[in-house]
């Protein structure tokens, strides 16, 4: 998987969470150290895409390169753009630091499903899972042209590049729970996902 890397979107708001999502505390870690360390069993290559401000100090991030979001709260077609500018493999495994529990043979799984496409999207019941996600580097440039058309919604990446839909059947073969793509947007998620990760 030497040709794939991984990106990791940390600049978010955590409006919901009323805090970073990036520094909680998760089972000794924090959540994005949880997550780069995950990835890294997968990934030589990975990279950080945080605040303008950067990342609280304490943060251990041995195996990722940290990049800076132009400005903040831009959302993530922008950020995701800049991560996939600064990667070293010709594609990326995406996703954001809510991803408490990002797996990373399932991250492999759909890097190798990427063959003649440029991007592979998850879809759980109807929806798209753009960040839980593989992306060609070249994605780059249609996601800056979307953003110059006044698009924000990273959904809408499937209608600009060719990409392969992963329909739910498929995925559970992966990972029959769904636990790689469970968000912790709320206090609650997070409880849950506490939980999720002690089993």
């Amino acid at each position: 998987m030497r040709e794939f890397s991984a990106v990791v979107l940390a600049g978010g708001r955590g409006s919901r969470m009323g805090r970073s999502k990036a520094d909680l505390p998760f089972h000794g870690k924090t959540l994005l150290e949880r997550i780069v360390a995950e990835l890294a069993a997968a990934f030589d290559d990975i990279v950080v895409v945080a605040h303008p401000r950067g990342l609280h100090p304490d943060l251990q991030l041995p195996h990722a390169r940290i990049i800076k979001d132009d400005r903040e709260y831009e959302g993530p077609l922008p950020a995701l753009a800049r991560g996939l500018g600064a990667i070293r493999g010709d594609a990326a495994f995406a996703c954001s630091c809510d991803m408490a529990l990002v797996d990373s043979r399932v991250a492999r799984a759909l890097c190798a499903m990427l063959e003649e496409y440029d991007a592979v999207v998850p879809q759980v019941a109807g929806i798209l899972q753009p960040l839980h996600a593989v992306y060609r580097k070249r994605c780059a440039a249609a996601i800056d042209a979307m953003v110059a058309r006044g698009k924000s919604r990273l959904r809408e990446i499937v209608d600009s590049v060719p990409a392969r839909r992963v329909e739910e059947e498929a995925l559970r073969k992966l990972d029959p729970e769904l636990t790689s793509l469970f968000n912790v947007n709320t206090p609650g998620d997070y409880q849950r996902a506490l939980r999720m990760a002690a089993r």
